[in-house]
C-alpha cells in the first residue's frame, strides 16, 4: 500500500508535535483555521501506553477526519513497549507513526531516550524494527536533530536513512541548543543530498523557523527539503498554513474569533478533567497586535473558567 507520504504536494506542510500545546482540542481549531498538510499529536511515552497508566494517556491518540493525516508520536527506549504502541496506533487507525528521537528534555536523555538516542545507532536500529513490526502497513518516520557536529550529524542521518523509513524529520538545532541560536538549514541542506544517495524515496522535512508559507516555499528551493514542520511559528501566526505568500492581515474580530471558539472546543472536551490553566499559554497568541491588548490579556489571565472569559471578552467587543 502506498504511504500517504508520498502523495503531499511539494513543499507540505506539518503541524509539529508539542507537549501541551498540540492536543485534540488544538488541532481541531488548527484543522478549522488553516490546516497543514499533515498533523502530528503530541509525544506520548511508549512506557506508559502499555502500563497501568494507559487510560490516562489514551486522550492523547484522539483525533477526528479533519485532522487527517494523522500521525502518531511515540517515544522511549524499550522495543516491546514500542512494538506494543505501534501495533495501539495502527488499531486506531493512523496514517503513519514516528518516532521521537530528538526531544532535548535532559532528564530523558539521560535514560537514552529520545535525543539521547542520536548517535546509538545499535538501540535506535532494534527501535525502528520494533516499531515497524507493530505498525505493519503503517508508513513509520523518525524525527531527530543535529549532532554535536558536522561530521557526527552526517553520520547519524547516514544511519537513519539507510533504515528504511518513509520521512525524516531534522531540526537544525543541537539538543544542546534546544530551542536558542539559529536552526542551521545547510545541516538540512545535507540531510537532503544524502538522502537523495541513500534513501531517495525517504523524504526529508525541515524544522526550526519557519514563520510563514513564503518562508517554507523559499528553504524548498534552496534547501530541498520535501516539507517543513512548523512549532513555535503558529504562536504568531495562526493562519501559518495558508498557502498564500502574501498572507491576508487579520483583524482583531477574527482573533477573537479563535479563541471563543479554542474555548469552546476545551470545555466541551475536557469539561473538568484538564486544568483551565492550559488555555492560557494560548491568551497570546489570540490577543495580540491590537489596540488595548495587552491590558485584556493581562485581564484574562486571572480567569479561572470559560464563563470569566466570556465576561471579559463581551466587555471588550
Amino acid at each position: 500500500m502506498a504511504s500517504f507520504w508520498q502523495t503531499l504536494p511539494k513543499p507540505f506542510l506539518i503541524l509539529a508535535p508539542m507537549e501541551n500545546v498540540t492536543d485534540f482540542v488544538f488541532r481541531e481549531v488548527v484543522a478549522q483555521t488553516a490546516p497543514p498538510d499533515v498533523m502530528f499529536t503530541e509525544f506520548t511515552s511508549a512506557d506508559g501506553l502499555v502500563s497501568k497508566g494507559r487510560e490516562a494517556l489514551l486522550p492523547k491518540l484522539k483525533f477526528s477526519a479533519s485532522q487527517r493525516p494523522m500521525v502518531a508520536q511515540i517515544w522511549g527506549n524499550h522495543t516491546e513497549s514500542l512494538q506494543e504502541s505501534a501495533r495501539l496506533i495502527k488499531k486506531l487507525k493512523f496514517d503513519g507513526v514516528d518516532i521521537n528521537m530528538g526531544c532535548p528534555d535532559k532528564t530523558i536523555i539521560r535514560r537514552g531516550e529520545c535525543g539521547g538516542l542520536i548517535g546509538d545507532t545499535k538501540t535506535a536500529s532494534a527501535i525502528i524494527k520494533a516499531v515497524k513490526k507493530g505498525a505493519g502497513e503503517l508508513s513509520v518516520s523518525v524525527k531527530t536533530r543535529l549532532a554535536p557536529t558536522p561530521e557526527k550529524t552526517t553520520e547519524w542521518i547516514t544511519f537513519l536513512l539507510k533504515q528504511d523509513i518513509a520521512a525524516l524529520t531534522v531540526h537544525g538545532r543541537t539538543v544542546k541548543q534546544m530551542s536558542k541560536g539559529d536552526a542551521k538549514w545547510e545541516e538540512i541542506g545535507r540531510a537532503v543530498e544524502l538522502k537523495n544517495r541513500i534513501a531517495p524515496n525517504t523524504l526529508i522535512i525541515g524544522n526550526g523557523d519557519i514563520l510563514s508559507y513564503a518562508q517554507a516555499v523559499k528553504t524548498h528551493k534552496e534547501f530541498g527539503a520535501d516539507g517543513v514542520m512548523i512549532g513555535r511559528g503558529i504562536f504568531q501566526n495562526p493562519w501559518v498554513f495558508e498557502k498564500k505568500l502574501k498572507p491576508k492581515v487579520r483583524t482583531e474580530e477574527e482573533y477573537i474569533e479563535i479563541l471563543q471558539n479554542h474555548l469552546s472546543l476545551f470545555d466541551q472536551t475536557y469539561g473538568q478533567t484538564k486544568h483551565f490553566d492550559i488555555m492560557k499559554k494560548f491568551f497570546k497568541m489570540y490577543i495580540k497586535d491590537f489596540a488595548g491588548a495587552n491590558q485584556l490579556r493581562q485581564d484574562l489571565m486571572e480567569t479561572k473558567n470559560k464563563k470569566e472569559v466570556e465576561r471579559i471578552l463581551s466587555r471588550h467587543i
